[in-house]
């Protein structure tokens, strides 16, 4: 494993430089010696960019003045090693960690970004930080306090792991607890108690009973989903419980506002105490935006919803169209036989090169 910043060739084929990135350790927290390289990378082999350094964070953009602009991002961090770095090949499978979450995507966007010297968008690429954690430690946060200008786009394409696929915007999420109480007492004399884990028997039972919606959004269909995650409580094996805890989660679709989705939770478990301990709004899709449609055109591909939250919800908060496409597989993401195929990542480099040179 590579613990100095090695020399990467921007220039080379994808699939060789995806697999150059996954034997650079970047744990999320840990992506110095990987910025590094990719800072010196852009700043020795593409003259026709302006290159700026946030933190872990590498950012690079073309100033032609073109009408509209691109922006490409992806994280450089994975999550933790499973004994999977460095790489490996076995026929078109590139196996490692990150390979699919996203080092992959990292690769197209690095490649396009020095390759591409007279785009007919201008063209803005991020490779930022620790994605992977807890989301007050995101690099796009900082960038967006420290360097707004650099966020600016008509269009922003995250290199998130969708198959190949256009998945547009994403689902929002909430979570939050719902505490019952009780009143403890032996369990020998249980009638002097009262039970807080039966009475979150209610809860359960109005999640079970839950009828989610199906959105339609520019074609795209949203599901969403409010399920018990987690259940709590108990004293001792002689003690009837005093107090439960049931976490609920909640996938809501992006036309529900995040305020609106903590309302309808509320409502859903009405009667029950309900602490909400973590809120991300979703990202509508975006699709009717032109640099959006000429994406689209340029793949052929039909848009579907993107399940689960990612960055795109960012930029679309700051009034962004933002879309999800990547070589990845999702599925793969965060496993320990984390792979890419490398057809995938040839075909999203061409795709991309045809949407910015026609």
């Amino acid at each position: 494993m590579t613990t100095t910043a090695p020399a990467l060739d921007l220039t080379a084929d994808p699939v060789a430089l995806a697999a150059a990135l996954v034997d650079v350790p970047s744990v999320s927290g840990d992506e110095g010696v990987l910025a590094d390289a990719i800072e010196h990378a852009l700043r020795t082999q593409a003259p026709h960019l302006e290159v700026v350094r946030s933190g872990a964070a590498v950012l690079a953009r073309t100033n032609l003045g073109r009408a509209r602009r691109v922006l490409l991002a992806g994280h450089i961090d994975t999550v933790p090693i499973a004994d999977n770095v460095p790489s490996h090949r076995d026929g078109d499978l590139l196996y490692g960690c990150g390979t699919s979450d996203m080092k992959a995507g990292d690769a197209v966007i690095a490649h396009l970004a020095v390759t591409l010297t007279e785009p007919v968008h201008d063209l803005t690429v991020v490779f930022y930080d620790c994605e992977e954690i807890e989301a007050t430690r995101n690099g796009l946060g900082r960038i967006e306090r420290e360097l707004p200008d650099w966020l600016r786009a008509d269009l922003a394409i995250l290199g998130e792991p969708t198959d190949g696929m256009v998945e547009a915007g994403c689902q929002g999420t909430l979570r939050a607890e719902v505490r019952t109480i009780g009143r403890r007492a032996h369990s020998a004399r249980s009638w002097l108690g009262d039970n807080a884990i039966h009475r979150a028997g209610e809860v359960l039972a109005r999640l079970a009973a839950y009828s989610p919606r199906r959105v339609d959004i520019d074609g795209c269909e949203y599901r969403e989903g409010l399920q018990a995650v987690k259940v709590t409580g108990g004293v001792a094996g002689n003690v009837v419980p005093d107090e439960a805890v049931v976490t609920v989660n909640f996938r809501y679709a992006p036309d529900r506002s995040a305020d609106t989705a903590v309302a309808h939770v509320r409502e859903v478990l009405d009667g029950f105490d309900v602490t909400v301990t973590d809120l991300s709004p979703g990202a509508l899709p975006g699709l009717a935006a032109p640099a959006a449609q000429e994406f689209l055109a340029a793949t052929g591909a039909t848009p579907r919803a993107k399940y689960g939250w990612t960055d795109v919800s960012r930029f679309a908060a700051l009034g962004i169209p933002a879309i999800n496409y990547g070589p990845g597989d999702p599925n793969l993401a965060h496993t320990r036989e984390e792979h890419v195929d490398v057809t995938r990542i040839t075909d999203a480099t061409e795709i991309l090169r045809r949407f910015l040179t026609d």
